[in-house]
Formats: C-alpha cells, sequence, structure tokens
C-alpha cells in the first residue's frame, strides 16, 4: 500500500488526528490492533475525562462534540482542594460574570466511540483494525511501516499514538523518560443521597487521595489513589467496606454511598519522550506526554497536540508543500513542547509535594492552599490554566 500518512494506534488522540485531515484530501492509513467491533463499541472502563473549553472547542470543530450523548456530559461549576484533615479550602468557582461551567466530564468509553463514529465516515481514511505495526522505517528519503498482516506501507508521514508505553516510538529510537508514581488510580462510580452541586473535589488525605468528581446530581465519579501495595485491599474489599470507606473519607458531605458498577484499577507512570519527531516521524498523545490524572490535562493535552500538527499538515497539503518537512515537525515539537512542559513538570510537582507526607511537606500543602486563596490573580491563573477558557487554537 501506499498512503501519504500512517497512524499507529486508534485511541482517542489517533482517531481525532485522523479527524482533523478529512478535508485534505490526503490518504490516511490507521492501523489499531483492537478489533473494529470494540472500536464501534467500546466497554466501559471506568475512566471519566474532565474536559476543557479548549477541548470542547476542537472537538466541536471536528464535528464530535455533538456526536455524545447530551445526557451524558456533565458541567463542572465548582471546585474544592482539601489538604489531609484541615477543614481549609482552596476554592474554585466558574466566572460569575460569563456564568461559564469549569469544564465538563464525559467517560472515556463514549468520547472513544463518538471518534470512531466520525472517523469512520471520512472517505479518505482507512481503518485497518485486528493489526498491528511489527516495525517502523523512517527516513528522509521515505518511511515504511511493516504489518502484521504482512503487508508493507510506504508512508511520507508515520505519527505514532500507541500510548505512553508505545512500541513504535521506541522502534524509531525516540527514548522516553519514565516516572513510576509507584501509586495506582482505582475509579468507580457511586451514588449518594446528598446533591454534589456540580462540585469537584480533591482530597489530599495522608497516605492516599480521593478525588469525587461531579456526573449526574446524585452520582460522582471517584478516584481513589493509593501506593500499590495498597491497591489490591480496595479491589477487593465487600461492597459494603468500600461503600463505608468512601463515604467515610469524604467526611459524609454526600451522605450514604453505594458503589455503582465496577472498579477499575491503573498503573500510574509519567512519560516525557525525549523528542516528539524525527525524520518523516512523529508521536503525539500519550506516546508524547504521559500525564498524572491529577490535573486532569492528559486527554486535552494529547487533543491540543494532534491539533498543532494537524493544522500544520493541513497548512502545508494546502499549499503543495511537503507534510513531513524538517522544518514542519520542529515546529510541532518546539509549540507543544512549549504548551506541553510546563503542565507535566507542574503536574509532577503537584503529585510530589502533595503525596510526601513528611512535616515539611505539610505545612508547604497548607501554605500553598492559603496562598491560592489570598491572592485572587494566583487563583485566576491556576482557574485559567485548569480550564484552558483564554486558551485559543
Amino acid at each position: 500500500m501506499k498512503k501519504d500518512i500512517v497512524i499507529v494506534g486508534a485511541g482517542p488522540a489517533g482517531l481525532s488526528f485522523a479527524s482533523s485531515l478529512e478535508s485534505t484530501g490526503l490518504r490516511v492509513l490507521v492501523v489499531e490492533k483492537c478489533a473494529s467491533a470494540t472500536l464501534a463499541d467500546p466497554p466501559v472502563d471506568g475512566r471519566d475525562i474532565a474536559l476543557t473549553h479548549l477541548s470542547r472547542k476542537i472537538l466541536s470543530e471536528l464535528g464530535v462534540w455533538d456526536r455524545l450523548p447530551g445526557d451524558e456530559i456533565f458541567p463542572i461549576r465548582k471546585a474544592r482542594v482539601v489538604d489531609g484533615e484541615s477543614p481549609y479550602l482552596l476554592q474554585f468557582d466558574r466566572d460569575k460574570g460569563l456564568e461559564q461551567d469549569l469544564g465538563f466530564l464525559v467517560s472515556n468509553h463514549l468520547l472513544r466511540k463518538a471518534l470512531y463514529e466520525r472517523v469512520s465516515g471520512c472517505e479518505n481514511i482507512q481503518l485497518l483494525t485486528g493489526t498491528t505495526a511489527k516495525s517502523v522505517v523512517a527516513g528522509r528519503d521515505g518511511a515504511q511501516v511493516n504489518l502484521s498482516n504482512e503487508e508493507m506501507v510506504n508512508a511520507s508521514l508515520i505519527v505514532a499514538a500507541d500510548s505512553r508505553f508505545s512500541e513504535i516510538r521506541r522502534n524509531t529510537g525516540i527514548p522516553a523518560s519514565m516516572h513510576d508514581f509507584g501509586r495506582v488510580a482505582i475509579v468507580c462510580r457511586m451514588k449518594h443521597r446528598q446533591s454534589n452541586q456540580a462540585t469537584a473535589w480533591e482530597c489530599f488525605h495522608y497516605g492516599q487521595t480521593l478525588a469525587v468528581l461531579p456526573l449526574s446530581e446524585y452520582e460522582s465519579s471517584i478516584v481513589i489513589t493509593v501506593p500499590t501495595d495498597r491497591a489490591d485491599h480496595f479491589m477487593t474489599q465487600p461492597v459494603s467496606a468500600f461503600n463505608q470507606d468512601v463515604e467515610q473519607q469524604f467526611g459524609g458531605k454526600l451522605g450514604a454511598m453505594d458503589l455503582n458498577g465496577e472498579r477499575f484499577a491503573y498503573p500510574l507512570v509519567a512519560v516525557w519522550a525525549n523528542r516528539f519527531v524525527g525524520p518523516r516521524f512523529a508521536v503525539i498523545g500519550d506516546a508524547a506526554v504521559g500525564m498524572h490524572p491529577v490535573t486532569a490535562h492528559g486527554f486535552n493535552l494529547g487533543l491540543r497536540g494532534q491539533h498543532t500538527l494537524a493544522g500544520l499538515v493541513r497548512s502545508a497539503a494546502g499549499a503543495g508543500r511537503d507534510i513531513s518537512s524538517d522544518s514542519l515537525l520542529k515546529r510541532y515539537e518546539s509549540t507543544h513542547r512549549r504548551a506541553a512542559r510546563p503542565i507535566y513538570l507542574g503536574t509532577n510537582a503537584i503529585v510530589k509535594l502533595f503525596t510526601n507526607d513528611l512535616p515539611l511537606h505539610r505545612l508547604a500543602r497548607k501554605v500553598v492552599l492559603h496562598l491560592g486563596n489570598a491572592f485572587p490573580p494566583i487563583r485566576q491563573v491556576i482557574t485559567n490554566q485548569l480550564t484552558e477558557t483564554t486558551r485559543s487554537i
């Protein structure tokens, strides 16, 4: 086969990038190891994604936002951060003048389904499922992908979107820095007796972290982050004991809480690719930057990165220029690194500070929360960073 672009990985980053190229006339191939039936109807995986205003805008322009069920998009109107057992709160509220929500929660499997439906309707995009990329050879004279079905694809540009543990990134000789936090995120949904008032809570308890994210008024998405050696306890805990445990951790703020569905466990590893590009090659999504979920920016950052690369490719194609030139790829790399580095480093710093229970760190945690409330400009900067209401694309 011969294609203009080969995308390895049909996750959210890969599918959104493919969708961004619909109007270019470029021949795009998406290679994915999962079966088409799984992509068309992804299983529930427990993850609810916090989307910023910038992400909503990108998804709207891609024609994906309107494919999401309206009753499965949940606004976040307020956010609260708690440290230890202190009653003191760092508070974030939506802009009262503009009446904008801080963000939106959407289930990961629904996002995947909507993206697949969108790409499936694009005539210039071919989805090759149940297939893996065994190897990639990329150089200035051209690029080839060798597939598990024994076919070889020649392309002008190869894009890796195959997770933070990308085999294709490794295959092309791009190293990555990985940080294993030694923790596991346990996610689930829970019903509760009292209204969550569309408020997101991040509770940095000593020894573990609890996030309570608003879905419908009486249901919330729960994320419990614990050291790896304690994960099995929460995964195998009897439902009644688990309910009481979460209710107690949250101080009874939502009344009695009941598990609604399965529990899922995800080890937490952050990844930073040392380079985002090579000759006729680029990495996007988690293959470029894999984030800790505490600031909820992983999906948003991946969506923004693919948007940057797609914009450059569209411009080059429209002007009849090389869509994989060194200058184009370097511009993508520099732009996305500038956007990603402060978020990545800042997120890791927050995790380091708020998961360290030494006395000095406990004091620093309290100081940070008080400063955030005491100086409105600081709080506004943080709010703008988290919600991306002021970012343009």
